[in-house]
């Protein structure tokens, strides 16, 4: 079982850059394709975007041109830069495995809390 680790998030005012970090645990992470997730209060928990372990990256519609996902295997570590935040990307930010019909591999992490103030 991976463990998950999420951090790098903040208070940050409309338009600027936030860059998160997703560590995992154990040998397993830099061979699975890995996506960030975001949960808004009373929401459902949403993919916003995935990197494969060969570093092919797909964005949801929300987030497409401003976040960019990357990996470095070698610190089986993830990455999530979020550029020209919107209060609407306001929620909690996870990061997991994802598998079909939404599941995902893993026990999900506790998440890093981003704020955008307009």
């Amino acid at each position: 079982q991976v463990q998950l680790v999420e951090s790098g998030g903040g208070l940050v005012q409309a338009g600027g850059s936030l860059r998160l970090s997703c560590v995992g645990s154990g040998s397993t992470f830099s061979s699975k394709a890995i996506g960030w997730y975001r949960q808004a209060p009373e929401k459902q928990r949403d993919l916003v975007a995935t990197i494969n372990s060969d570093g092919r990256a797909n964005y949801g519609d929300s987030v497409k041109g401003r976040f960019t996902i990357s990996r470095d295997n070698a610190k089986n570590t993830v990455y999530l830069l979020m550029n020209s935040l919107k209060p609407q990307d306001t929620a909690v930010y996870y990061c997991n495995a994802p598998l079909q019909d939404n599941l995902v591999l893993w026990s999900w992490g506790q998440g890093t809390q981003v704020t955008v103030s307009s």
